[in-house]
C-alpha cells in the first residue's frame, strides 16, 4: 500500500511560524525531508523515531538535485510511508513544490499541499516594511532572484515589470542584485527608489539594510552581505524609519544576542522562548537530562509507603514534585495522604508545580537556596517533628546536615538524578572557538559540572571566551569552582530573575 506526502511550507525562518496544520502532519510522519532554511526546532515536532533526510539547497550549492528530490519522495511514498516534504517559505512560491507535486500526480500518489508563511510577506514585515500601505503602494511583485537577468531568453518581462507594480519584492537576489538593479533602471524604475536587502529575515540573527536602486549594488559589495536575503524596491521602505519592531532595541532589548541554554531538553523551552520574546538567538545545549535514580525509587517508595508519619515535606525543585507525586500515584495514593503534613516549596517554580497536583505550600522561602530555608522554617519545625527531603541524587547536603544539628529528624531520598546531556559537544566548541556564542546560561550547579564535562579538556577556557550568567549564588560558586568566571548573577533565583539578569546587563 502506497504512503502519502505532505508538502509543506516551513515557513520564512521563525519557527513559531509554522502552521497548526504543519505541526499535525509532522506528528505523523515517518519520514521527513527537509531543506537548509527550515529552523531544526521544527523537527521537534515529529516522532523522535522518524527518518529526518537532510536535502537543502544553498546558493550554487546542492546537497541533493531537484530532480533526485522529486524521485525520492516518489520513492519514499511508494514504500508506504508517510513523508513531510519541509520546505523553507511557502512550498508554491519559488520552492518548487508544483514539480515534486506533479511527479508525485504521474505516479499516482497521494500528497497534500501545507501552504506556509511565504518570506515575501513576512521578512518585510519583521522588518518594519509593509509591501502595501495606503497612499503609498497599491500593488505589490513577487519575483525570483535567481535568474540571470542577462540571459538571451530572460522569464521576466523587464520592461514591464520595472515601473507595473509599486512594490517589487526579488527572493534570494542578493547573488545578482547588481544586474537586477541595472534592469531596473534601464527600464524605467527611478535609481533614487528606496531599497531594503533583509538578511536572515524572521530570525533573531536579522540585518536589514536601506539604500537606493542605483546605490545598492556597491552596498552589497562593501557590505559583504550573502545570501540568504530578500531585496525589496518601493517607497514602502521608508515606513521602516517608524515601524521597525523586531529589531528595535527598544522593544526586543536582546535582540541579537546569541544565548547557549543549558537547561534539559524538556525544561529548556521554557527559558529559550522567555530569551526569545526578548529578541535573543537562543542555542539550546542540554547539558543534563533528568531521569530516575541509578539505584532506583527503593527509597522513596518506602518514604512514601510511610507518608503519614511525616509532619513536614520539603520539595527543592518541581523535577522533585513531580517524581514524588509519580511514586505516590505508583502507590495508589493521591494529594489526600499529605493531609497531616505541611510544605515548603524553594521557590516559584516548585511552588507552581505542587499547585498542579492541589497542593499550597505553607512555606515558600523568600531566598531559593538551602540557607533561605533554613531561616523561612526557624520557629515552625521543632524536634518532635519528622522531616521528607525528596530532591536529586546530588544535591548539596547543607539542610539536611543544618536541621539534623537542630535535633530534627531528617528523610533524605533521591527522587530523581541529573546525568549529562544529550548536547553535541564539538558544536559547542566550534561555536564558542568561533565566537557564535555571546552568553550562556547555567539554572543549576549540574548544568555546570555537566556542560563542563562535555566539552572536555579546556572547557573552562572555551566558556569564559564568552559571557556566562548563573541563576543563583549556587550556581555561580560552582561556576568559580570550576575555573569559569561569572559575568551575570540572577538577584532572584528563578528563570525569570535570571532574564532580567540578562536584559540588565546586555540591552
Amino acid at each position: 500500500m502506497n504512503g502519502k506526502v505532505y508538502l509543506i511550507g516551513a515557513g520564512p525562518g521563525d519557527y513559531r511560524l509554522l502552521t497548526l496544520k504543519a505541526c499535525d502532519c509532522l506528528k505523523m510522519a515517518d519520514t521527513v525531508v527537509y531543506d537548509r532554511l527550515a529552523d531544526e526546532r521544527i523537527l521537534q515536532y515529529a516522532p523522535k523515531e522518524a527518518e529526518f533526510i537532510y536535502v537543502g539547497k544553498a546558493s550554487s550549492q546542492h546537497t541533493m538535485t531537484q530532480d533526485k528530490i522529486c524521485q525520492l519522495l516518489v520513492d519514499l511514498a511508494k514504500e508506504g510511508k508517510t513523508v513531510v516534504r519541509l520546505k523553507g517559505g511557502d512550498p508554491f512560491v519559488f520552492g518548487r513544490g508544483g514539480e515534486e507535486a506533479l511527479l508525485l500526480q504521474e505516479n499516482g500518489l497521494p500528497f497534500e499541499i501545507v501552504p506556509g508563511v511565504t518570506s515575501a510577506i513576512s521578512v518585510p514585515a519583521y522588518a518594519g516594511i509593509p509591501v502595501t500601505h495606503r497612499g503609498v503602494a497599491a500593488s505589490f511583485a513577487v519575483v525570483t532572484g535567481h535568474e540571470d537577468p542577462t540571459k538571451e531568453n530572460s522569464d521576466i518581462n523587464w520592461q514591464q515589470l520595472a515601473t507595473a507594480t509599486d512594490t517589487v519584492v526579488f527572493l534570494m537576489g542578493v547573488a545578482n542584485l547588481p544586474k537586477i538593479t541595472a534592469r531596473l533602471m534601464e527600464n524605467g524604475r527611478s535609481g533614487d527608489t528606496p531599497v531594503a536587502i533583509i538578511r536572515w529575515g524572521t530570525k533573531a540573527q536579522q540585518q536589514v539594510w536601506t539604500s537606493t536602486v542605483a546605490e545598492a549594488a556597491d552596498l552589497v559589495k562593501s557590505e559583504s552581505i550573502k545570501p540568504p536575503c530578500i531585496f525589496l524596491v518601493g517607497n514602502v521602505v521608508k515606513l521602516r524609519e517608524k515601524l521597525a519592531w523586531f529589531d528595535n532595541p527598544k522593544l526586543k532589548p536582546l535582540f541579537g544576542k546569541r544565548v547557549l541554554v543549558t537547561r534539559a531538553r524538556a525544561q529548556a523551552s521554557l527559558l529559550a522562548e522567555k530569551l526569545e520574546t526578548l529578541g535573543a538567538a537562543c542555542t539550546e545545549a542540554p547539558a543534563i537530562r533528568i531521569q530516575p535514580p541509578a539505584d532506583g525509587f527503593g527509597a522513596l517508595d518506602e518514604a512514601v509507603g510511610k507518608i503519614d508519619s511525616f509532619n513536614w515535606l520539603i520539595f527543592t525543585s518541581a523535577n522533585g514534585v513531580n517524581y514524588f507525586f509519580d511514586r505516590l500515584l505508583a502507590a495508589g495514593r493521591d494529594s489526600r495522604a499529605l493531609g497531616r503534613a505541611k510544605i515548603c516549596a524553594i521557590g516559584s517554580a516548585t511552588a507552581k508545580a505542587l499547585q498542579g497536583y492541589g497542593i499550597i505550600a505553607d512555606v515558600v522561602p523568600s531566598e531559593f537556596r538551602a540557607e533561605g530555608i533554613l531561616a523561612a522554617l526557624e520557629g515552625k519545625v521543632s524536634t518532635e517533628d519528622k522531616v521528607l527531603l525528596p530532591r536529586a541524587a546530588e544535591a548539596r547536603n547543607v539542610l539536611p546536615e543544618e536541621l539534623g544539628r537542630k535535633g530534627i529528624d531528617v528523610t533524605v531520598v533521591p527522587a530523581y538524578e541529573t546525568v549529562a546531556g544529550e548536547a553535541d559537544g564539538s558544536e559547542i566548541c566550534r561555536q564558542l572557538s568561533e565566537g557564535e556564542i555571546d552568553v550562556i546560561t547555567f539554572t543549576s550547579s549540574s548544568t555546570v559540572k555537566n556542560l563542563a564535562k562535555i566539552l572536555g579538556e579546556g572547557a573552562a577556557e572555551l566558556i569564559n571566551g564568552a559571557k556566562t550568567a548563573a541563576i543563583g549564588p549556587v550556581t555561580a560558586a560552582t561556576c568559580r569552582e570550576q575555573g569559569i568566571r561569572v559575568d551575570i548573577e540572577a538577584k532572584e533565583y528563578t528563570i525569570d530573575g535570571l532574564v532580567d539578569g540578562l536584559v540588565e546587563a546586555l540591552s
